[in-house]
């Protein structure tokens, strides 16, 4: 039997990941032109996800979570108003300063793709045994977190998707880019002398 070697494993490994990866980022495109038509984009909807699982959000926290410019993340937020699927309201604590809701529409919509991607991927997992599932769950967290070991700002945008907590808070103590920005503009300003 011939040997493989280490690095061809792991050439292998990744190879199929990402092959993976692709086809589940396929199917899940495919489940929201069902659920919407072609005018949202996944990069849309994941913004629509994070407003949804997490709150307060201005612009530039919608750019910090997306890795883009405020100018594009504001262009993205206009959209999604335009759209009916988000509200923007004047900030309780700084009138100049916008919050991003969930309008109705929006909430709805969610609902939608949640329901048509769960009963995909049910279908799609229903086969595989839940140890077989766990094992490669910890599996790739423990991948992904030494890849996190070795970077200090990387950020999964976002494992909040799929996740009540973030991977990097959970398995490092530490916070990620996105979760930085947020407490970085949450702290006073000290004034200068």
């Amino acid at each position: 039997m011939e040997q493989t070697s280490p690095i061809n494993l792991i050439d292998d490994f990744l190879g199929r990941i990402q092959i993976f990866s692709s086809a589940v980022n396929d199917l899940f495109e495919e489940q929201l032109r069902e659920v919407t038509g072609s005018g949202l984009t996944f990069t849309q909807l994941k913004l629509l996800n994070l407003i949804a699982h997490t709150e307060g959000h201005t612009v530039s926290d919608v750019a910090a979570f997306l890795g883009v410019s405020n100018a594009a993340a504001s262009k993205g937020v206009d959209r999604l108003v335009r759209r009916g699927l988000l509200k923007r309201e004047e900030a309780a604590s700084d009138r100049r300063a916008v919050e991003l809701s969930l309008s109705n529409e929006g909430r709805v919509l969610l609902e939608k793709y949640e329901a048509v991607t769960q009963k995909a991927m049910t279908e799609l997992f229903g086969g595989r045994s839940p140890k077989e599932l766990r094992d490669t769950a910890r599996l790739l967290d423990r991948l992904s977190v030494s890849i996190v070991d070795q970077e200090d700002e990387v950020c999964f945008r976002c494992g909040i998707h799929f996740r009540d907590r973030c991977l990097l808070r959970q398995a490092r103590r530490r916070d990620c880019y996105f979760h930085l920005h947020r407490k970085a503009k949450q702290m006073p300003v000290r004034p200068t002398p």
